[in-house]
């Protein structure tokens, strides 16, 4: 059976994605820093998932997937670089200011089985 929990997640802008946008978005090193998700041990642990497993992360509005590891970060908080599977996760919503809530979403996170 796949645990799930919620966390609270702050996309976010990186150093190393910095960097890497200066050579360009469309190649595997960049794909691989958007889709690092970092998390608490403990959190992990709760869903069962270890360093480099795959997770499914859901808002109300989409899913993405994306490789956790597990990092100094507050529990129940997950951090990951902005990129093509954080805009899976946001609305449309602008409250009125031109840019969709982007910060400290609650989302579900499950570990996604090996096949």
């Amino acid at each position: 059976m796949t645990r799930t929990i919620e966390l609270m997640l702050n996309p976010i802008r990186s150093a190393k994605q910095g960097a890497q946008i200066n050579v360009g978005k469309f190649n595997e090193d960049y794909e691989s820093i958007v889709t690092e998700l970092s998390m608490h041990p403990d959190d992990m642990a709760a869903i069962g998932a270890s360093d480099g497993d795959r997770v499914l992360v859901r808002t109300e509005v989409g899913q993405a997937e994306f490789v956790c590891q597990a990092a100094k970060v507050p529990a129940g908080m997950a951090f990951v670089p902005y990129g093509p599977p954080t805009c899976q996760l946001m609305g449309g919503d602008t409250g009125g200011t031109g840019m969709p809530t982007s910060k400290g979403w609650t989302v579900q996170v499950q570990r996604i089985d090996p096949q």
